[in-house]
């Protein structure tokens, strides 16, 4: 049987659940995820280190989460901005069905599960938060940014959590070099993984 990964688009086999226990965005709460999701057993350290900037998260309209596995970030920024809906997209249907499940759990209603392809094309997005799938390589990952960061409002701004041994500063050398209506600059460093920052300007 082949290895499963995170971003295969329908896992084999029965999904199996556990709870685990989670901070996220200052509240203690319990969450389902699956072994067939990243991070299955914890919040990973780089969406940890993302979530420590999330005072910057705008306060209302659309925020976009890419690849949002069983939610830890879509549902940090549900609880923090209520004003705010949060859109969170996978190609894992698993995923989406777990982080739908979480935020019935926590009882928000300020989420939206869908696949990429699925999300209206009328929809523009104050703001993006992402640990993106760096493992599905450079070329699947460029064509990420470039379907969705030129999604964002003009002002709007994408934080995006990169490992450093993963690729981090060739990732924001191409942002800089190739997305050229965005400012693109690292805004933290952090437990080995870099936070950069992406704002759309023209």
């Amino acid at each position: 049987m082949p290895q499963e990964h995170y971003f295969s688009n329908e896992p084999a086999g029965e999904i199996k659940t556990k709870t685990i226990s989670v901070n996220l965005a200052g509240r203690e709460v319990t969450v389902l995820t699956s072994g067939s999701m990243f991070s299955p057993d914890h919040v990973d350290t780089g969406t940890k280190v993302l979530l420590e900037h999330l005072e910057l998260a705008p306060d209302d309209g659309n925020i976009l989460d890419i690849g949002c596995g069983w939610g830890p970030i879509t549902l940090a920024l549900a609880i923090a901005r209520p004003e705010a809906t949060i859109w969170a997209i996978d190609v894992n249907e698993r995923a989406l069905e777990l982080t739908r499940k979480n935020a019935e759990r926590l009882g928000l209603t300020n989420i939206r599960t869908a696949l990429p392809e699925a999300v209206p094309v009328d929809i523009s997005f104050n703001g993006i938060w992402s640990n993106p799938p760096i493992r599905v390589g450079k070329e699947v990952l460029h064509e990420i940014m470039q379907t969705w960061l030129p999604r964002m409002v003009i002002g709007g701004d994408a934080y995006l959590v990169v490992q450093k041994h993963l690729g981090s500063d060739s990732l924001l050398k191409w942002l800089q070099d190739t997305m050229t209506s965005f400012d693109s600059s690292r805004l933290d460093t952090a437990k080995t993984f870099r936070v950069f920052q992406v704002t759309r300007e023209s």
